[in-house]
C-alpha cells in the first residue's frame, strides 16, 4: 500500500488547534500516512531569529506534502520575514488555488462554485522594498515564465469544470506589469481553444464577486489581487473558517486553511476546524484519493446541515473538538 509522507506544521495561534483535528479525520481512513512535525512561524522567530530555519526547511523537503495551520506576521517588526512566504518561495509553490464553494450552512447561497487561481511567488509579495523615512518603494515583479505556468494551471482546472476563465488585472493603470501578465495569459489561452476566456479589472471583479458570483468559474490573477479577492469571496460561503487552499509546485504541495492565526480566540478551543479539514481534503485530491476526499466532504455537509455541533463563527456554541467528533461520526468509509 502507498505511504504518503506528510509534514504537519501547526504554526501559530489556532493553527495548533485545527491541524490536529484535520489529522484525526485523516486517521479515520485506511490510508497509510507517515506524519512528521515541524515548527515554523512567529513563535520560532522569537526563539531563533528566523521564522523558518534552514534545518527545518530541509526536513520539510523530505515530504511529499505539507499540511499547514497558520502563522502570525507581527506588525511593526521590520526584520521579520513571513514564514508562509518563505515556504512558498523556497519550495517554489507557484500556484495558489482557493475554491469558493457553497456548503450546507444556514443563510448561505447554495449555488456558489468558483476557484481563484493566484500566482504565488512574485507580484507585490516579492518582498523587494527600499527607501528612507520620507519615501518607500515596493517593486512589483511580473515575469513571463511565472505568468505562463500559472495560466496553464488555471486553464487546466477550467478544462475539468465549466470551461471558463476570467483573467483579472488592472491594465488600464498598471500597463506594463499587468500588461505582461494579461498578454502572456491570452497567449497561453490559444492552447485551449475550447475555454471561454474573459477579462475583467480587479475593481469590477471585486464588485461582481458579490453581486453575481455565478458568473465566475475560474479566476486567474496575480498575487495580491488573488489574495484580496479570495478573502472577499470567503464571505459569501461562511467566512475564512470554512475556506481551504492549496499551494502547488512541481515537487511539493502545501495545504492550508485561508484563515490566519486568530490570536483573539487562540487557546479557547472554539476555532472552526472546517477549513483545515477541507485543506486535508484537497491534499487527498492531490494524492488522487478521491473516494476518501468525497466522503469527508460529504460528512462535513451532514454536520453543517444538522447544525447541532457548530462553532461560534457558524452561529453555534460548540468546541473545535465537538465539530470534528461530529464529522468523524458522520463518515461512511
Amino acid at each position: 500500500m502507498v505511504m504518503y509522507k506528510v509534514a504537519l506544521i501547526p504554526g501559530d495561534g489556532i493553527g495548533k488547534e485545527v491541524i490536529p483535528e484535520a489529522v484525526r479525520v485523516l486517521k479515520q481512513t485506511n490510508l497509510n500516512f507517515d506524519f512528521s512535525f515541524a515548527e515554523i512561524g512567529y513563535d520560532v522567530w522569537k526563539k531563533t531569529g528566523q521564522s523558518v530555519t534552514e534545518d527545518t526547511l530541509e526536513e520539510i523537503k523530505k515530504n511529499q506534502a505539507i499540511l499547514f495551520g497558520a502563522t502570525t506576521t507581527p506588525n511593526g517588526i521590520k526584520n521579520y520575514k513571513s514564514a508562509i512566504l518563505t515556504l512558498r518561495k523556497s519550495l517554489d509553490l507557484y500556484a495558489n488555488i482557493r475554491p469558493i464553494k457553497s456548503y450546507q450552512i444556514k443563510g448561505i447561497r447554495n449555488d456558489i462554485d468558483l476557484i481563484i487561481v493566484r500566482e504565488n511567488t512574485e507580484g507585490l509579495y516579492s518582498e523587494i522594498e527600499f527607501g528612507d523615512n520620507n519615501s518607500v518603494y515596493t517593486i512589483r515583479v511580473i515575469t513571463k515564465t511565472a505568468s505562463e505556468r500559472i495560466a496553464k494551471v488555471a486553464f487546466n482546472i477550467a478544462n475539468t469544470r465549466r470551461k471558463k476563465v476570467t483573467i483579472v488585472t488592472k491594465t488600464n493603470i498598471l500597463r506594463k506589469s499587468c500588461g505582461l501578465f494579461r498578454d502572456t495569459c491570452l497567449n497561453i489561452q490559444k492552447e485551449y481553444p475550447d475555454i471561454e476566456t474573459n477579462e475583467m479589472y480587479i475593481d469590477t471583479t471585486a464588485l461582481n464577486i458579490i453581486i453575481k458570483p455565478e458568473y465566475f468559474d475560474v479566476i486567474l490573477t496575480t498575487n495580491l489581487f488573488g489574495d484580496i479577492l479570495s478573502d472577499e469571496a470567503a464571505g459569501l460561503i461562511g467566512g475564512l473558517g470554512v475556506t481551504p487552499s492549496a499551494n502547488i509546485g512541481e515537487k511539493y504541495a502545501l495545504f492550508e486553511p485561508v484563515h490566519g492565526s486568530a490570536p483573539d480566540i487562540a487557546g479557547k478551543g472554539i476555532a472552526n476546524p472546517m477549513a483545515a479539514i477541507l485543506s486535508a481534503v484537497m491534499m487527498l485530491q492531490y494524492f488522487q484519493e478521491k473516494k476518501y476526499a468525497d466522503k469527508i466532504e460529504n460528512a462535513i455537509n451532514i454536520v453543517l446541515k444538522e447544525a447541532k455541533y457548530l462553532t461560534p463563527d457558524l452561529g453555534g456554541n460548540n468546541t473545535t473538538k465537538d465539530f470534528t467528533d461530529a464529522v468523524i461520526s458522520s463518515l461512511d468509509f
